[in-house]
């Protein structure tokens, strides 16, 4: 039912939202007398943020069409290479000759579409050749195509590094830290050959026990069939996922915001002072923020509760109680594969040592190759984008790769 009044919510705001629309153009246009009013800027900025603070965000496009390699441009073609029911595996196919190593970002299943680690993808394509995992959307995954569990995920990764082949080089963002090492734990137990080179995990919670967040303690606080109860929705009848049950996209950002109301407050308010001073600028970095922000997707509600379950209740990976398929997962037959742990200091989401726990777990992996970074103040964001991202903890990953690989 909650997802019906979103829906309803979203249907009767489509007229505030137009006139709004409208009357921001009126207001700002150079071909409009009344744009020429002296409150006209204050008048466009409030219907401007009001339009925005309403609109439906659609998934946004990663838009990388090009890069350097060597000093020369080369340009970039999106491929989907395999295309599975929840999820496609997507190439930034390099127009260049010179052949480096691939690198698989899984991307997390965890609210917002994969084009949030856009920065993280277009920082590697000057030095790799680049493969992320591209969720789809649950809401438009018709139900003819069955569930999606956690033992599932672990199963896609899996796919794709053999088709990828032993030599790729797997980098985790946040919650497929989990499922990855799950994953490559599963592969060495079997000797497969299509072992990867290396796995760099970034603001994972491998054990949430440690240094405890708000997130993790909200998951222990409900019982499992709390979350199945409160949260679960069936996706409404406009969808292709007609009947599907989800984690609702629009919960999740209600969650996403409601961990820092202020911050988000701050900066509508900003955006608004930008657009009345005429900071083009700084008004458009706001608009790109929250385009990918804003943008939310479902998850299979099999999945949610798998995880909420398994990784953040009952811990079932670091006390070795991790089953997939009916096989225990055990990560110190990990013996192959390179190991590098990221954190940010100011990590709100996943805790100083919940990543660097992997450590504790892969006893096989010789200790030259493992290593672990601390990112000193960086938040959840700032460990996989943005300037610190590209000028700190970047070269360590690429030094990493090329050493290990």
């Amino acid at each position: 039912m909650l997802y019906e009044l979103h829906e309803f919510r979203q249907a009767t705001l489509a007229p505030l939202l137009i006139w709004a629309q409208t009357n921001a153009s009126i207001f700002s246009s150079p071909f409009s007398a009344f744009s020429y009013l002296p409150v006209s800027r204050n008048m466009a900025a409030g219907y401007d943020l009001l339009f925005r603070l309403g609109k439906r965000y659609e998934k946004p496009e990663f838009g990388l069409t090009e890069t350097v390699v060597d000093g020369t441009k080369a340009s970039i073609t999106e491929e989907v290479v395999l295309c599975k029911p929840f999820c496609n595996l997507l190439h930034f196919k390099r127009d260049t000759k010179r052949k480096d190593p691939a690198v698989l970002v899984v991307a997390p299943l965890s609210g917002h579409h994969a084009t949030l680690l856009r920065d993280t993808v277009r920082t590697m394509l000057p030095d790799f050749d680049v493969y992320i995992t591209d969720w789809i959307d649950a809401k438009l995954v018709p139900l003819s195509k069955g569930a999606f569990y956690l033992d599932d995920y672990v199963d896609y990764i899996k796919e794709f590094i053999r088709f990828l082949g032993p030599s790729v080089n797997v980098v985790s963002v946040c919650q497929p830290t989990v499922p990855v090492l799950a994953a490559i734990s599963l592969m060495s137990q079997e000797n497969d050959s299509a072992v990867p080179a290396t796995m760099t995990m970034m603001g994972g919670p491998i054990d949430t026990r440690k240094s405890p967040t708000s997130v993790n303690a909200f998951a222990k606080k409900k019982t499992h069939s709390w979350f199945e109860h409160h949260v679960i929705q069936r996706v409404p009848a406009k969808y292709p996922g007609y009947m599907r049950r989800v984690y609702p996209g629009f919960l999740q950002y209600m969650g996403f915001v409601a961990m820092n109301p202020d911050r988000h407050l701050n900066s509508h308010w900003e955006y608004y002072n930008h657009l009345v001073e005429g900071d083009g600028e700084s008004a458009e970095a706001h608009r790109q923020f929250y385009d990918e922000y804003n943008a939310v997707l479902d998850m299979p509600a099999e999945y949610y509760l798998d995880t909420i379950k398994r990784v953040f209740q009952n811990h079932d990976l670091p006390q070795g109680k991790f089953m997939c398929r009916g096989v225990r997962v055990d990560p110190a037959a990990i013996k192959k594969t390179a190991l590098f742990t990221i954190e940010g200091e100011l990590d709100d989401i996943s805790g100083s040592g919940q990543t660097q726990a992997a450590h504790e777990l892969c006893t096989s992996i010789p200790a030259e190759r493992r290593q672990h970074l601390t990112a000193q103040g960086a938040g959840h964001y700032g460990i996989f984008s943005g300037r610190r991202f590209r000028e700190t903890i970047y070269p360590r990953i690429k030094e990493f790769i090329r050493k290990s690989a």
